[in-house]
């Protein structure tokens, strides 16, 4: 018999005991018996399945097939920086450009490591309790984002590692080979590439978007990450992206699909398509007349998954109209169950080595300290004039002020999930400084004006029968319809679910909706600003008439209604709320709105010894198709990369005291900042942090950790340095093409120490097709230990090669105590002495070169905290 017993009953538990009855009677079969090839047991349960079984498990979310003892399986999961979406509280690391501020594999890849182990402790809870058809428990996880970050307006540049390729491409490497494991036959998890290939906003067109670059710029910029991850990391999945490239949507491009990733590349992994992309094709980019042929495509072209609604599912007519046949079907579906085989998923948890992984893995002590490191190691010092900071821990008074203070939405960042404990700047600083020291919290300006609404406590006022607080009723669909799930008394109308969490029995947190009833006795004649926020929609009724009406999407979107109110009138509000997919939240503030007057604030706190002002943007402003109308932002993008000046008048106001501020700034992409630049002393970089970036922030802040982040991208001064949101060239962009000059380059980053770099060693002259060796001996010259990130650049002076100005070839992190020295050595192969040729071919470098070796990029027009070393490299 093939199916050994523990196989079996592994099988059963897989299944839910639910299915243990039908399968105790099914014959096993050959694709059962694990001692066999993945391959033949792939071959073999594919050829039993019917055709509209095959199509079925090419949508993300894959059904049962009981006869057969397979279980459901959704494709669609996420852990871009630490598991996001679960219903458990999990590790939260750094947003993925914070990650990249690192400039360290060793950490990406331990964290990505982690990460995997937590994902596997959901997904074994999952099997155990028969939850493996639900998305965001699986093991299938589809990430990284390897698109290049060509412009810092693109709102989901936060979840790149930036705008070099060669940095994204050994990160992204890191992170695969971190996230899926070393064992040789099975995956810890599946790791995807996205969004393949030539893809990076603008968010509100990329439905719709046509993009056609030159064969230099696709090779030189757009690809190299993803070949990387395909040809030497082995990444299991490729994501293809929404938009077209050359007319082509990319899931169905000759270019990309077919020639490249499956041809050039020899790509056998599964290939999904971005959600709702194959509908694209019929609905926006206009390509096909409807889904069968759109389906046809795509699958025709190696794509494997539809996330979406159902185009896929129209393959089966496609192969009785002969658009597609069901061979080419089976190839995709052998590729999506070899990632299942190779997972463990139809074998005994005892053979396979992470299926033993206990749910107690999950937020460990080793994973929050690694929260921790990542966080102090992405935080980038941009300025410490007169060394401000650190700032000492006696301090009689230090003031915090600004939106991202205590912010835990811009400390989270976006494709997040949820940990049991976080840590705000201002939490942070309460936390490091003594007994001594008063901490004082201002928010003082949002993050685009400087008129807030100033919230007060009346839940005394709002009662529902004799009880405090709203009468809510809960259903399980999304339209308020039917006989409530739940009823019960909410004390006050301020609720958070992580997606899939558990309200009730029978009622989970996503496609659920809720009726709030409640009646406020007003205790003045006055105006009252009741502030509505959630996600996904909501209405607002006061005495029942509506007021607010935000039922269609509307995520991070506040609406507020102004009530003139009687003293002990009595008004029934009413909010009714929808939630589909994601977290979901629901929210009534009540107060009033007051501008705040800065030189007031300032003058109000001469006697501080310090200024703390957390600003910069935030997830609620940037991300992935967001409907925001805030000045400077639209759809998820920005249209200004300029410091709100809401913030910058608040800075001015603070400067004005004499006394020390300091701007920490959060954002997931660069702002131009350039009156901070030239006045406020100190400048700290803090991204979106995670979980620990308040307690990071606060080490570096005080000098418990000295600081050695670097930009990951080009900080410009305005916006008048970018080109065209929608112009892919790459010209005039990202330090290798930049022709102006940056606020902050790209690489940069100060210490508190110094560090002396000497003694290069290298050939002046070598061979074409011959590796070239650099060494160079660094030394921490300061009175702190710390770390010290150097970073070798190749600059070709041959003018007869057009090519970038200049490219990072190599870089390491390391730390060294004072006085310490350390040789740093780099070795460049034959294929990175080379540049892409304008026909897109890789071409060996000849002629006069330079290398440069330091701590930032050459030219950086800023001060340092270690020198660079230059000298000339002839290649014949």
């Amino acid at each position: 018999m093939f199916f050994k017993k523990k196989a079996f009953f592994a099988l059963v538990l897989s299944l839910g005991f639910g299915s243990a009855c039908s399968l105790a009677q099914q014959t096993q079969f050959p694709f059962n018996d694990y001692n066999k090839s993945f391959e033949e047991r792939v071959d073999d349960l594919v050829g039993r399945l019917t055709l509209e079984e095959k199509v079925a498990q090419m949508m993300n979310s894959a059904p049962a097939i009981p006869r057969l003892g397979i279980p459901a399986y959704d494709w669609w999961n996420e852990t871009l920086h630490g598991v996001a979406r679960t219903p458990f509280k999990v590790t939260v690391y750094p947003q993925a450009i914070a990650m990249a501020a690192t400039f360290d594999t060793l950490s990406i890849f331990k964290m990505a490591q982690y990460s995997g182990i937590e994902g596997r402790a959901i997904f074994n809870k999952a099997t155990e309790t028969g939850r493996t058809n639900e998305r965001y428990l699986g093991l299938t996880y589809w990430t990284p984002n390897i698109n290049i970050f060509r412009d810092p307006r693109w709102g989901r540049g936060q979840e790149t590692y930036g705008e070099d390729p060669f940095l994204t491409a050994n990160m992204g490497d890191a992170f695969v080979r971190g996230l899926q494991g070393n064992d040789p036959k099975y995956w810890l998890a599946a790791a995807c590439a996205k969004h393949y290939a030539v893809h990076s906003g603008p968010e509100p067109l990329r439905h719709v978007f046509d993009v056609d670059v030159s064969a230099y710029d696709l090779w030189d910029t757009y690809l190299p990450a993803f070949q990387k991850l395909v040809v030497d990391s082995k990444v299991a999945g490729v994501m293809c992206a929404y938009n077209a490239f050359r007319t082509q949507p990319c899931c169905a491009s000759d270019i990309l699909m077919t020639d490249i990733l499956r041809k050039q590349w020899g790509f056998t992994g599964y290939v999904t398509s971005d959600c709702w992309a194959i509908d694209d094709f019929f609905k926006n980019h206009k390509t096909h007349p409807d889904a069968a042929s759109a389906a046809a495509d795509a699958v025709y072209h190696g794509t494997d998954v539809d996330c979406g609604t159902a185009a896929f599912l129209a393959l089966v007519q496609a192969v009785k109209n002969k658009q597609i046949t069901e061979e080419q079907i089976d190839v995709s579906v052998k590729r999506l169950f070899m990632i299942r085989f190779r997972l463990g998923m139809f074998d005994p948890p005892s053979i396979v080595k992470y299926a033993q992984t206990p749910f107690s893995a999950l937020e460990s002590p080793e994973h929050s300290a690694q929260a921790l490191k990542m966080a102090q190691q992405s935080i980038v010092l941009l300025k410490n004039q007169k060394q401000t900071l650190p700032l000492s821990k006696n301090l009689k008074k230090i003031v915090v002020l600004g939106p991202n203070a205590d912010n835990p939405i811009s400390i989270l960042g976006n494709y997040n999930g949820i940990p049991s404990k976080l840590t705000t700047l201002l939490k942070g600083i309460q936390n490091k400084v003594g007994k001594n020291t008063e901490v004082v919290f201002e928010q003082a300006v949002n993050f685009t004006n400087d008129t807030l609404l100033v919230y007060r406590n009346l839940d005394k006022q709002y009662n529902y029968n004799g009880k405090a607080g709203f009468k809510a009723s809960y259903f399980n669909n999304k339209e308020l319809s039917g006989t409530p799930v739940m009823e019960r008394q909410e004390k006050n109308l301020d609720l958070f679910w992580q997606e899939g969490e558990k309200i009730a029995d029978g009622l989970n947190a996503n496609n659920f909706s809720a009726r709030y009833v409640t009646n406020f006795t007003a205790v003045a004649d006055e105006t009252l600003n009741f502030e509505l926020e959630g996600d996904d929609g909501y209405r607002f009724y006061v005495d029942g008439k509506e007021v607010i009406n935000a039922w269609q999407r509307n995520r991070w979107g506040a609406k507020t209604f102004h009530l003139q109110t009687k003293k002990n009138q009595v008004y029934e509000l009413k909010v009714e709320y929808w939630q589909g997919e994601g977290k979901g939240n629901i929210r009534l503030k009540t107060g009033n709105y007051l501008k705040t007057d800065m030189m007031a604030l300032a003058k109000k706190h001469k006697d501080a010894d310090a200024f703390i002002f957390a600003g910069g943007i935030s997830p609620q402003l940037e991300g992935e198709e967001m409907k925001v109308d805030y000045p400077g932002f639209e759809g998820g993008d920005r249209t200004s990369i300029l410091l709100p000046v809401a913030q910058t008048n608040l800075m001015k106001a603070l400067k004005s005291t004499g006394k020390p501020v300091v701007f920490v700034m959060m954002t997931g992409s660069a702002i131009a900042c350039p009156w901070e630049a030239e006045n406020v002393p100190a400048i700290v970089n803090a991204w979106y942090g995670g979980q620990a970036a308040g307690e990071a922030l606060a080490d570096v802040l005080f000098g418990d950790y000295n600081p050695a982040g670097r930009l990951p991208v080009t900080f410009y001064a305005s916006d008048a340095d970018l080109e065209a949101f929608t112009d892919y060239d790459m010209s005039n962009r990202t330090y290798r093409y930049f022709k102006g000059k940056p606020l902050y380059g790209f690489g940069y980053g100060l210490s508190y120490s110094n560090f002396k770099y000497d003694n290069l060693q290298m050939p002046s002259k070598i061979e074409k097709g011959k590796p070239l060796k650099v060494s160079v001996r660094v030394t921490n010259t300061g009175k702190m230990a710390g770390e010290e990130v150097s970073q070798l650049y190749l600059l070709n002076e041959n003018a007869e090669i057009k090519t970038a100005f200049k490219v990072l070839k190599g870089f390491e992190r390391f730390g060294l105590k004072p006085g310490e020295s350390k040789t740093v050595s780099f070795t460049l192969n034959p294929e990175d002495l080379t540049y892409i040729s304008q026909a897109g071919e890789s071409t060996s470098l000849n002629g006069k070169m330079l290398i440069s070796i330091g701590g930032s990029q050459p030219d950086e027009p800023n001060p340092l905290t270690s020198n660079i070393l230059k000298q000339e490299l002839f290649i014949n």
